[in-house]
């Protein structure tokens, strides 16, 4: 059933008369929104940080994860370590050495494979396809595959349990924008592909379904197609193909650089672009509440400007339910304010970061791994004084 919100917009007391922009003097500005960005949203304009906790008991806050931490590798996915998860999601992490010597199958969704480092060739049931860093490749459930790195490839992997990946409405801005369709890539039955096909070999395909693994061996290589057609097909993006949407008088909520989306969670992109340029206007993420969503990021490349003391491959979770946005020195660099007092560093002109977000309607659960590479001190870390002793 469609929603019908209670239409109303109001204004009380000192506020902006235009969401990130023009904020009243001395104050911080918070989003309390619905859907997402989606649905309707207050704006409050407060007189302290919505971030300026000094202590926090429970189970509800920001947390973080180092998966540079993590040693030692399988050679399979299903090695591959899981982090966050839930009914409709699982976000794995894990690393691929050496040429796989079977091939697996996902029997419980679509999986989204993001290449953190490396690059090789994949092959499946529709041909091969080379990859390397900085790539998604969607699987569609039920394609058989395996990985041939040419080196050391780590993977972030997110499978739409019992859902399938699809692309989001780009509505006024047009079916090209953000990345034209015609970027993505598939795989072909070239020479690779034949080259690997055995008819004396014994091949094994390791299924999992409902989180078990199930072997399937044949005489053969199963990967052994000599055409296919349809509309259904893995395909290939690299965050240097997305175009991001961009504004320079007005900061764009997340929504925006939503890439692929299931029924209950989006995966957005967040690749480099020029900072806002009107004075007036917000330069980075603006404090929040995103209550119906957990957010979640996993960082790959560059200088992360809204966040301290992160590196690539450190992952950040904010679940639903609290305020969240820019640490304090982010934040001061980004205001109109501290560049003219000459206290911190003029803003960017250019944001140089790559990160990829996931953003979930159902709460998700931190598993034990996740938790042997947690960073205790990323509560803390809005506080500087509180961040420094978290740290020592």
């Amino acid at each position: 059933m469609a929603k019908t919100w209670i239409p109303m917009t109001h204004s009380e007391g000192n506020a902006s008369r235009q969401a990130h922009v023009a904020l009243p003097a001395g104050t911080y500005e918070r989003e309390m929104g619905k859907e997402g960005f989606f649905g309707p949203a207050a704006h409050f304009y407060h007189a302290h940080p919505p971030t300026g906790w000094i202590d926090w008991d429970g189970p509800l806050k920001p947390r973080a994860f180092d998966t540079t931490k993590f040693t030692g590798h399988g050679n399979s996915p299903w090695d591959a370590r899981l982090l966050l998860g839930n009914a409709h999601v699982k976000y794995r992490t894990g690393t691929i050495a050496e040429k796989m010597d079977h091939l697996v199958r996902n029997g419980d969704g679509d999986e989204l494979l993001f290449v953190h480092a490396g690059y090789g060739s994949l092959y499946c049931d529709f041909g091969h396809l080379r990859y390397t860093e900085g790539d998604y490749i969607m699987l569609p459930r039920g394609t058989m595959w395996r990985l041939e790195p040419s080196a050391e490839t780590k993977l972030l992997l997110i499978e739409a349990t019992n859902d399938s990946y699809r692309l989001p409405d780009k509505g006024l801005v047009g079916p090209h924008a953000i990345f034209d369709p015609a970027v993505l890539e598939i795989p072909a039955l070239d020479d690779a592909f034949k080259a690997q096909q055995s008819s004396s070999e014994t091949w094994r395909v390791v299924i999992k379904r409902r989180d078990k693994l199930s072997t399937v061996t044949y005489p053969f290589n199963p990967l052994d197609a000599v055409g296919w057609k349809g509309d259904l097909a893995p395909v290939k993006l690299n965050w240097r193909d997305i175009r991001p949407l961009m504004s320079h008088r007005y900061h764009l909520p997340p929504s925006a650089h939503t890439t692929f989306l299931a029924s209950r969670f989006v995966v957005c992109t967040f690749v480099p672009r020029p900072a806002e340029s009107d004075p007036d206007a917000l330069k980075l993420p603006f404090f929040h509440n995103n209550d119906d969503y957990d957010e979640v990021i996993f960082y790959h490349h560059g200088q992360f400007f809204s966040r301290d003391n992160i590196h690539p491959g450190m992952i950040t979770l904010h679940p639903c339910g609290f305020p969240h946005g820019p640490h304090p020195k982010a934040f001061q660099m980004a205001t109109k304010a501290a560049k003219q007092a000459g206290d911190a560093p003029a803003p960017p002109r250019m944001l140089d970061e790559v990160a990829v977000m996931l953003d979930t309607r159902d709460a998700l659960d931190v598993s034990p791994a996740a938790e042997s590479v947690e960073f205790g001190g990323y509560v803390a870390s809005w506080n500087p004084q509180g961040f420094r002793h978290a740290a020592e």
